[in-house]
């Protein structure tokens, strides 16, 4: 199973952007290879797992508990955007930043201890997707608008483990959908693994 651990922003939070997005969405010159992501689909990745075999996923489970029990809880916020290249237009973070990239290495660093081959490490860059390219597409007036966006803050409360499933029936435009798998709270807090079908929710 392909599978990713992130942090995801409460309703409240992804309302806040849901409304901004919808303006950008009028800025005149949208490209038409332009495919905006579903808010449902919205997160902070922390750790790409790719393909994850079966039977180590009780252990990546356990020690992104362990992950999450050492982190105690933190603010965030989604504040501006960039792009990369003509390829993808994502929301950035303020807030407790350095809390969240330790948060990330801790999630990778579990994955490579339950065994599994993870990218060479490269600086750490938060960032939430809002729009992905299939050509070169520019993203610099979104990223101009998104330069004003400073989110409300709110406290990260879980790590998240997120299975993507990616689309089987061929229609065009098709597109992978999320599923948590487990949740651990930070800091040992209340609450605790668990599953969960559909699409990713709110955090909160």
């Amino acid at each position: 199973m392909r599978l990713f651990a992130a942090v995801l922003p409460p309703d409240p939070v992804s309302d806040e952007l849901a409304a901004y997005v919808d303006e950008l969405r009028k800025l005149p010159g949208a490209a038409d290879s332009v495919r905006w992501m579903e808010r449902d689909s919205w997160h902070f990745t922390l750790a790409f797992m790719a393909e994850v075999p079966e039977d180590v996923v009780p252990g990546l489970c356990e020690r992104l508990e362990r992950a999450a029990r050492r982190t105690e809880p933190f603010a965030l916020a989604l504040r501006g955007g960039g792009h990369f290249g003509g390829r993808a237009l994502w929301a950035g973070a303020g807030g407790a930043v350095a809390e969240l990239k330790i948060l990330a290495g801790r999630a990778d660093a579990a994955a490579r201890k339950a065994g599994l081959k993870m990218e060479e490490h490269r600086a750490y860059r938060p960032h939430l997707t809002l729009a992905r390219s299939r050509g070169e597409a520019d993203f610099r007036p979104y990223v101009e608008a998104l330069a004003a966006f400073d989110g409300t803050p709110w406290t990260v409360p879980e790590l998240t483990l997120v299975r993507s499933n990616l689309p089987v029936s061929g229609v065009p435009g098709e597109r992978p959908r999320y599923e948590v798998v487990g949740r651990w709270a930070l800091g040992g807090g209340a609450g605790g693994a668990g599953g969960g079908a559909g699409g990713l929710g709110g955090a909160g």
